[in-house]
């Protein structure tokens, strides 16, 4: 996935830090992490490819135990096709989640292309679905759970949580 405008709103603030320099940090949603927890629990490789560098984006995807970080690239084919190569999976079974221009040329290559609510129209116009979440709030969560619906994983959360049968 893409991370400003799907992990996050698209905003980003710059903050004093303790040596008086600006650092970059950004609004991640609560909802969006228990269900990264959950794909690392049902065993599904998550990661992002970020056209910026953050040290916020590199702490949110250490807990949320993605797989693969990748951070300063507007250019997402050569990553995409590296992660595809060090995953062994084929295109047609990985879902993206994206919201602009650079994350369409990723989207056109997957199985599932996912944009957020808040993604461009032309983006939108290219995605086999469409969150009814923006980006930074629960986009992401709304994709994990249809995809563990799809393979049949969601009781498997429930129970964890006392919810199902």
């Amino acid at each position: 996935m893409d991370v400003d405008g799907v992990l996050t709103d698209g905003r980003y603030f710059h903050v004093p830090g303790p040596d008086g320099s600006l650092v970059e940090t950004k609004g991640f949603d609560s909802q969006d992490g228990i269900a990264m927890q959950w794909l690392a629990r049902v065993g599904i490789a998550a990661g992002l490819i970020s056209g910026r560098v953050s040290a916020a984006t590199t702490e949110r995807a250490r807990q949320g135990k993605f797989k693969y970080d990748y951070q300063g690239h507007t250019e997402k084919i050569p990553i995409i096709n590296e992660i595809l190569a060090d995953a062994g999976v084929a295109s047609d079974n990985v879902a993206y989640i994206g919201d602009d221009f650079t994350d369409v040329v990723v989207m056109r290559r997957v199985g599932l292309a996912v944009a957020t609510a808040n993604a461009r129209p032309e983006v939108k116009a290219v995605a086999h679905y469409v969150t009814s979440a923006p980006g930074g709030q629960g986009a992401l969560r709304e994709v994990v759970e249809l995809l563990l619906k799809a393979q049949g994983r969601w009781p498997e959360i429930l129970r964890h949580y006392e919810l199902g049968e």
